[in-house]
């Protein structure tokens, strides 16, 4: 595998993330009112949030350097982001949920879909 190419795990998961992140997209396209007001759609968030960590998680299985080899994707802060939230579920803030959903997951969707394209 040349250096341009990607691991077909490791593609197939990042396919994943972007799967995962347009649902997140629709949930934040409801607004920050609907979300701040239903209970049902922050955990859904949460829930969302875990699984974009565990397509991370199962990036790192398939390929131990890839997450590190890509800082530009900001993989390792959705990881932390999904770790926090299934640890800390008694603590989770959700104004800094929304912001994740709202501001860093479209930022990290851009950099996994311009890389995907840069080595089909």
């Amino acid at each position: 595998m040349s250096d341009d190419q990607i691991d077909p795990r490791v593609a197939q998961r990042l396919s994943d993330l972007l799967d995962n992140a347009s649902t997140v997209a629709r949930l934040v396209a409801r607004g920050r009112a609907a979300y701040d007001t239903d209970e049902m759609m922050r955990f859904a968030a949460e829930s969302l949030i875990i699984r974009l960590g565990e397509c991370v998680d199962r990036i790192d299985k398939a390929d131990q350097g890839f997450v590190a080899a890509h800082p530009e994707l900001q993989l390792r802060q959705l990881k932390y982001t999904r770790n926090l939230i299934a640890h800390g579920y008694d603590i989770v803030d959700y104004g800094l949920v929304w912001s994740v959903m709202d501001t860093n997951i479209p930022l990290v969707v851009d950099q996994v879909a311009r890389l995907l394209k840069d080595t089909d």
